[in-house]
C-alpha cells in the first residue's frame, strides 16, 4: 500500500474534518431556518387575524394582549435570525480559514509536483532509461527498476489529479463563501425590518398599556370575571367526562367514575396515541395559540393570574375542529358559555373540541385523523374564532403543547 507523502495527508486531513463541521452546520442552519419559516407564518397570521377585527369594537386589554402575541412572536423570530446570523459568520470564517489552508497546501504540492517534473524532463531521454536498465547487475534488479519507472509514473499523474482536485474544491469553497455572505446579508436587512415593526408595536403597546396601569383595578376585575367563565366551562366539561367514564363502564359492570375499563382493542388504542406523544396535528388547520394550559400570570394585568384545562386556539371565520387522532366520538354535547363539545375517545384517553356552532358528527361515530368535527364559532362580540381545546387521560387534564407537534 502506498503511503501519501505528509503534504498530501495534511490536505486530506482538512477536507474530512471541515467537510464533518459542514455537514454538522447544516443540519442546525436547517433547523433554524424551519423554526423561522414558522415564526414568519405565525406573526402573518396574528396579523391577518388582528386585521379581520379591526371593524370590530374590541376593550383595550383585548388589543393588548393581540398586540403582546406578536411582539413576543417577533421576539422569537429575532432571536432566531440572530442565531441563523451568527452560524453563518461561524461557516463564513471556518470557510475563509480552510481557503486560506488550502491555498498553501496548493502551492506546496505545486512546488512538489514542479520539482518531480523537473528532474523528470532531465532524465527523461530514452538512452538515459536504457542505460539505467541495462545498468543493473541482474535480470531480477532490472525487473525492479523498471517497475519503480511505472510507479513513479503513475505517481506524477496521480499527484497531478490530486493537484486538480484540490483546485476544484478550492472553487467551491469559494462559491459557497460568496452565497453565505449574501445569506448573512439577506438575514441582517429582514432583521432590520423586523426590529423596526417591533419598535412601532411596542410603541403602540406602551400607549396602551399606559391607560390600562390608569385603571388596573377595573381590568384585573374584567379578567376575574373572564376566568370565571372559563372555570364555570371547565367544571362542565369535567362533569361530562366524569359521566361518560360512568356510562361506559355500566355496561362492564364497573362503577367507577374516573377510570375506563379498557378493552385489549382499548388498551392498544390507548398505547398507539401515547406513542405519538409530541407528534400530533394542530385540531385546526390554521391558528395561533391565545391561552395556554395551567396557572399562569396574565401577561399584561401580572397581578392576576388566569388558569385552563386546555388551550385556545384563534382562527380564521369558518374554520373547522379536525380529529387530531383516530378513535370513537364519545360525547356531543352543549356547554354553557361554549357552544357545543364534541368528545372523542382513544382508549382512556380523550380529546376535547369545544366552541363549536355546528357538529358534523355524532355519538358512537368513529372517527378518522384529519376528519372534521365541526365548524368553531366566532364571537359577535369579539368577532374572534376561538377552539377550546382539551386532552385528559381518564379525569386527568394534560397539556396539549406536550402532545401537539410544535405548538
Amino acid at each position: 500500500m502506498r503511503i501519501l507523502n505528509p503534504t498530501l495527508q495534511l490536505v486530506l486531513l482538512s477536507f474530512l474534518f471541515f467537510g464533518g463541521l459542514t455537514v454538522q452546520s447544516q443540519n442546525t442552519k436547517e433547523d433554524l431556518e424551519e423554526r423561522r419559516l414558522e415564526l414568519r407564518e405565525e406573526i402573518q397570521k396574528i396579523n391577518s387575524l388582528r386585521s379581520s377585527n379591526k371593524l370590530r369594537e374590541k376593550s383595550v386589554l383585548t388589543e393588548v394582549e393581540d398586540l403582546d402575541r406578536q411582539i413576543r412572536a417577533t421576539e422569537k423570530l429575532i432571536k432566531v435570525t440572530n442565531q441563523q446570523a451568527n452560524l453563518l459568520t461561524r461557516d463564513i470564517n471556518s470557510n475563509t480559514n480552510k481557503i486560506q489552508q488550502l491555498r498553501k497546501e496548493l502551492v506546496k504540492l505545486k512546488e512538489d509536483y514542479g520539482q518531480m517534473i523537473e528532474k523528470s524532463y532531465k532524465s527523461k531521454s530514452q538512452q538515459s532509461r536504457i542505460m539505467f536498465l541495462l545498468s543493473s547487475e541482474s535480470f531480477l534488479q532490472a525487473y525492479k527498476r523498471l517497475q519503480y519507472m511505472k510507479q513513479y509514473a503513475n505517481y506524477r499523474k496521480k499527484q497531478g489529479e490530486e493537484i486538480k482536485q484540490g483546485t476544484q474544491e478550492l472553487q467551491v469553497f469559494n462559491t459557497n463563501l460568496l452565497k453565505q455572505k449574501k445569506e448573512k446579508d439577506k438575514l441582517i436587512a429582514e432583521n432590520r425590518e423586523t426590529r423596526a415593526q417591533l419598535g412601532k408595536n411596542s410603541q403602540s403597546q406602551q400607549v396602551l398599556i399606559k391607560s390600562i396601569r390608569q385603571k388596573e383595578g377595573q381590568f384585573a376585575s374584567q379578567i376575574r370575571k373572564k376566568q370565571q367563565e372559563i372555570d364555570a366551562i371547565d367544571r362542565q366539561i369535567d362533569e361530562i367526562i366524569r359521566a361518560s367514564i360512568a356510562a361506559a363502564n355500566k355496561e362492564s359492570g364497573s362503577t367507577s367514575r374516573n377510570t375506563f375499563e379498557l378493552t385489549p382493542e382499548a388498551k392498544a388504542l390507548a398505547a398507539n396515541f401515547a406513542s405519538n406523544k409530541g407528534k400530533l396535528p394542530w385540531p385546526v388547520r390554521s391558528g395561533v395559540v391565545t391561552m395556554r394550559f395551567g396557572t399562569q400570570p396574565h401577561p399584561i394585568v401580572k397581578s392576576t393570574t388566569i388558569n385552563s384545562n386546555g388551550v385556545r386556539i384563534d382562527t380564521d371565520k369558518g374554520g373547522k375542529a379536525r380529529a387530531i387522532f383516530g378513535g370513537t366520538v364519545s360525547e356531543v354535547q352543549a356547554v354553557k358559555g361554549a357552544n357545543k363539545a364534541v368528545m372523542v375517545r382513544h382508549g382512556d384517553y380523550i380529546t376535547i373540541y369545544n366552541n363549536l356552532s355546528k357538529v358534523f358528527v355524532t355519538k358512537g361515530d368513529t372517527v378518522s385523523l384529519g376528519q372534521d368535527l365541526g365548524e368553531i364559532a366566532t364571537s359577535t362580540s369579539t368577532g374572534k374564532t376561538t377552539l377550546h381545546f382539551l386532552i385528559y387521560k381518564n379525569t386527568d387534564k394534560m397539556d396539549p403543547a406536550d402532545w401537539i407537534l410544535r405548538m
